[in-house]
């Protein structure tokens, strides 16, 4: 550690500050400050589009012991034959800033090709360790989500209002109509990309479908499909009016629609439900949810910071899942019509797994129809 010689600190809105060392680029840097309980898949989490604009606290104490994988010789992220990174969920870091407890410069595993800190240096996004980051959750779980910045020694100053980002969908979703495709005659299934993790596409090509990527705000007019899947994402869903109105128009189609994440808020929106700011959100691999009906509990994998109203939603729809924990709603469905969606991930990575077979499901639906 001793090359890290530069000291950081990281300020709050309510004016409370922690002290630590500067890893990763040395730059001062503002956002939203969130925590997530992730053990591992660091690599995973920092290049989740959910995390765009937000300073990311891990609450697991030591970070950056298995290294990241890259190509050992460019650093770059290794692909597949589709272009879909193997190892992250996107090419680029999405999060703002991270803080760490302690970061380890000696990883050790046969993957490794870099360490954190070089990794978050190459992609100018700035780190901060030596923080009390226990005392630091328990603050943001007392007051709720806060901006705050973190300032690196010898780095220009910044404001905490200089991270916003007043639409980050717009920001992370790729603005071009893509085809993925493991095979021919499978369904055909609209990936309607907010932001969505890669590894959303890996689990639809390995159940044998195509899929049509578009963007946030693409209209589905003239397309040819036989399901909709509503995609992870950042930010506010109310924010997300083009993609509210076009998935509105997709409901007079009555095609299958499954959504995760902010797909969940934008079709209970859709649906002519409301959504609201959680104090603190919920965000790592350990939330449990139970089902409605079956009484079953399932481990999940969650980022988000907004959830739905239960007593907004309209008439002939209903909760899915209900969070055991808080008892926000963690899903919807239509009582009428084969549209639902979950709050949490079931194509979780690096997990848990325990709720995939809900996007089998969906494309049981797909399949039945078509």
């Amino acid at each position: 550690m001793a090359k890290h010689i530069r000291q950081a600190k990281l300020v709050l809105e309510d004016g409370s500050e922690y002290a630590g060392w500067s890893f990763g680029r040395a730059r001062s840097q503002a956002g939203e400050v969130v925590f997530t309980t992730g053990m591992t898949g660091y690599p995973q989490s920092l290049t989740d589009p959910s995390f765009k604009g937000q300073i990311l606290v891990s609450t697991y104490p030591l970070i950056g012991n298995y290294g990241v994988p890259l190509r050992p010789k460019t650093g770059e992220p290794f692909f597949d034959e589709l272009g879909i990174p193997v190892h992250f969920e996107s090419p680029l870091v999405q999060v703002s800033a991270f803080v760490v407890s302690e970061v380890c410069e000696e990883p050790s595993h046969f993957a490794s090709g870099a360490t954190l800190s070089s990794w978050l240096d190459r992609n100018n996004v700035p780190g901060i360790y030596g923080i009390d980051t226990r005392s630091l959750t328990e603050r943001l779980r007392e007051h709720g989500v806060m901006r705050g910045k973190i300032l690196v020694e010898g780095s220009r100053e910044v404001t905490l209002d200089s991270g916003n980002i007043p639409n980050p969908v717009a920001e992370v979703s790729n603005p071009e109509t893509r085809v993925f495709s493991a095979g021919e005659g499978g369904p055909r299934i609209i990936l309607v990309d907010c932001g969505a993790k890669a590894n959303i596409i890996r689990c639809l090509l390995a159940r044998g479908v195509q899929v049509i990527r578009v963007p946030w705000n693409h209209d589905l007019k003239g397309i040819d499909y036989d399901g909709l899947f509503l995609s992870n994402g950042p930010g506010d869903p109310k924010a997300c009016g083009r993609t509210i109105a076009m998935l509105r128009r997709a409901f007079d189609y009555k095609k299958p629609i499954f959504g995760i994440c902010l797909g969940n808020q934008i079709m209970a929106l859709a649906a002519g439900g409301d959504t609201y700011k959680l104090p603190y959100g919920h965000r790592g691999q350990n939330q449990p949810c139970v089902e409605a009906g079956t009484g079953r509990c399932y481990i999940t994998s969650q980022n988000h910071g907004y959830a739905v109203r239960a007593e907004s939603l309209p008439q002939g729809w209903e909760p899915w899942f209900t969070n055991a924990n808080d008892g926000t709603v963690e899903g919807i469905r239509s009582t009428r019509r084969p549209f639902s969606a979950v709050q949490f991930h079931p194509e979780g990575c690096p997990g848990p797994r325990d709720t995939e077979f809900l996007i089998d499901r969906f494309l049981d639906q797909v399949r039945e129809q078509r």
